[in-house]
């Protein structure tokens, strides 16, 4: 099966656990927040902000043990939260405006202005 654009995939919303969440993006589909039935409120409640409801809301990907969800489109305005495998209390948030002014704390800390700087810090890079 192709490949298609992240924001043109149909969202799955068969439960899944977190352990069963997979490492790398899934190409044919996107997992809906509402899927994971061990979702956080802050995760269900991502896309409010943006008139974008738990249902669209979707998971990206794991990043070391942190778990990246995306409400919004790719190129935004977005906002990605990353949420720790290990204690799902403990996130981290990323703002993608339609500006192009974005803005995310990472787990040490540090504001980072580049998504990418913000993943690394993730990884603890």
């Amino acid at each position: 099966m192709s490949a298609v654009a992240a924001d043109d995939r149909p969202f799955d919303f068969t439960p899944v656990r977190t352990s069963d969440l997979p490492l790398t993006p899934t190409r044919d589909r996107n997992i809906a927040a509402t899927a994971w039935t061990q979702a956080p409120s802050e995760l269900l409640g991502l896309g409010e902000p943006l008139g974008i409801s738990a249902e669209a809301t979707a998971y990206k990907r794991r990043i070391g043990y942190w778990l990246l969800w995306r409400a919004g489109p790719a190129r935004g305005p977005a906002l990605y939260l990353a949420i720790d495998s290990r204690d799902l209390n403990r996130s981290h948030l990323f703002e993608l405006t339609a500006s192009g002014e974005h803005t995310g704390t990472g787990p040490s800390g540090a504001v980072h202005t580049r998504f990418r700087a913000w993943k690394e810090d993730l990884l603890g890079r």
